[in-house]
């Protein structure tokens, strides 16, 4: 049996039709990528806001140590004025009182 209107293997090409819609196809690509890169250009690389947590972050962090410093200072001090406290009363009535 024979196939009618079928044209045989080697003749059947792309032709023109094929190679415009590849083409196209390239070109459309190439303008969609460029648009892209140009609007993930205007995205900023750190929002805002981020920079704004982690400097509040750190600013909390230089208060916590100041306060921890400042206590420990405070602590020193007092252990300090105890000792000269326990001293005078040492060199005064020859005994350490408890306190």
């Amino acid at each position: 049996m024979i196939v009618l209107a079928s044209p045989a293997a080697s003749q059947v090409v792309p032709g023109i039709l094929g190679f415009l819609v590849v083409a196209g196809m390239g070109l459309a690509l190439f303008f969609l990528l460029r648009s892209m890169n140009k609007q993930l250009n205007k995205v900023a690389r750190e929002p805002r806001w981020r920079e704004e947590a982690n400097q509040a972050q750190q600013d909390q962090a230089q208060q916590d140590q100041a306060q921890q410093d400042q206590a420990q200072q405070d602590q020193a001090e007092r252990d300090q004025a105890q000792q000269d406290q326990a001293q005078r009363d040492y060199s005064q009535n020859g005994t350490a009182q408890q306190g």
